[in-house]
């Protein structure tokens, strides 16, 4: 991590508890942050039962009518994408309903919150990635991922790995001169 950059608070929790989730959102949108809130489809699927980027950004609207909201996915054209990731970029858009496609290259450091919807359909890379979306400015910064059940015993070690990952990386790091003393 960049030298003077403050930890990301990783928290896992239910699907039940989202309308807390959102409280907690709004709470920081009020206080003039962003959000990116990411979903692992673009629209519904007959194979899969997962919320999907489309369907929600619609929800999302309704549930924060005093914000603007944006969508982005990556069946847009880029020049769409370019527009949208601008005005999320210039606080124009306060949440940023997205899939996986902001994983890689994206820097809003007044973006600090970040919602994982279905984190369990994820790899540990992707979340790893998606993660690395926020704290990147000088605000304390929250990635939640939210999980449905039944997990499976591999989803449920990859959550916690990515929940206390910060955390084993900060000990181990303090330790290390320790390691290393002659």
């Amino acid at each position: 991590m960049p030298k003077g950059r403050i930890p990301i608070v990783t928290r896992t929790t239910f699907q039940s508890k989202r309308p807390q989730v959102m409280q907690f959102i709004r709470d920081h949108l009020k206080a003039g942050r962003q959000a990116y809130i990411v979903y692992p489809l673009i629209e519904e699927s007959e194979a899969m039962d997962l919320r999907n980027a489309i369907e929600e950004f619609e929800k999302v609207k309704k549930e924060f009518p005093e914000f603007k909201i944006g969508l982005l996915h990556g069946r847009m054209k880029p020049s769409e994408k370019d527009e949208i990731m601008n005005a999320f970029r210039k606080n124009e858009i306060q949440i940023l309903v997205s899939t996986t496609v902001i994983e890689v290259g994206v820097d809003v450091p007044n973006a600090n919150i970040m919602l994982i919807e279905h984190a369990e359909r994820f790899g540990l890379s992707q979340l790893h990635q998606l993660r690395g979306r926020i704290g990147r400015g000088s605000e304390a910064s929250t990635c939640m991922l939210l999980y449905h059940e039944p997990l499976s015993e591999m989803s449920t070690a990859r959550l916690k790995v990515i929940r206390d990952s910060r955390a084993m990386f900060a000990t181990v790091m303090a330790n290390f001169p320790k390691l290393n003393a002659p």
